[in-house]
């Protein structure tokens, strides 16, 4: 059910986890970044969470990604390659909202083509104006404080700061690579707290110690992170104080 109070909890679905953890965090979040044939993901799996999401009121996105290694490999796609998987994917997508009479809300990369675009600037101009021709109404989710942040806004794209609620942060603001230790937050204490922090001062702390501002409109929770329904509810019941 969307949330009437102004924040955002977005959540990566459609990735090959059972159908009954996708509805049940469906029914918490209020964005889901759906998976759509790159690193996760087959059209009935589309469909079906299209569909789930309209019924529930939640904010239909696209999840464009890499083949292998769950899109976590090395990225080397030229700009042009990015921009077709952009349209492939998202494109996908779009189809299969239109016909179920929605819309997409947002798109947000997944995994390393997420991180791709906030480090090569030839990569996020590419992916930036792919988004501006083919989908000039959708929002772009973005690491908040990044790259692309700026580029969509240069251009007038719609884009929506986000910070990772169960990641990891370096002190500089980057996500802690997911090969080291602590690099994913599991325990739904430690969620919460960092979240009522987050609340209070726009940051939290990173896994050095010291604080850092995550000036973020949406929160993303994995959901292949372990325990992530209970997570969710866990993060509901705080939000929605």
């Amino acid at each position: 059910m969307r949330s009437t109070s102004g924040w955002d909890l977005n959540c990566d679905l459609g990735e090959g986890e059972p159908w009954a953890r996708t509805r049940a965090l469906l029914r918490q979040i209020t964005s889901a970044n759906v998976a759509c044939g790159g690193h996760a993901g087959d059209a009935l799996t589309m469909e079906r969470v299209v569909v789930e999401a309209k019924a529930l009121g939640v904010r239909l996105g696209a999840h464009p990604g890499v083949p292998g290694a769950f899109g976590r490999g090395e990225v080397t796609l030229s700009p042009g390659q990015l921009q077709t998987f952009v349209l492939q994917q998202v494109g996908a997508l779009d189809l299969l909202a239109r016909r179920h009479g929605s819309q997409l809300h947002h798109i947000k990369l997944h995994g390393a083509l997420y991180h791709a675009v906030e480090n090569d600037k030839a990569l996020g101009r590419a992916y930036v104006e792919a988004v501006t021709r083919w989908f000039p109404k959708v929002k772009i989710y973005a690491r908040a404080g990044g790259l692309i942040l700026t580029l969509a806004r240069e251009v007038g794209v719609a884009a929506w700061a986000e910070g990772f609620i169960d990641r990891a942060y370096c002190a500089n603001g980057q996500l802690v690579p997911r090969n080291q230790d602590g690099a994913l937050l599991t325990r739904s204490r430690e969620i919460t707290e960092r979240l009522r922090e987050w609340q209070q001062t726009g940051g939290w702390k990173s896994l050095e110690g010291s604080w850092v501002a995550v000036p973020a409109q949406t929160l993303c929770l994995h959901g292949d992170t372990p325990g992530a329904v209970a997570l969710a509810r866990a993060i509901r019941r705080v939000m929605d104080r």
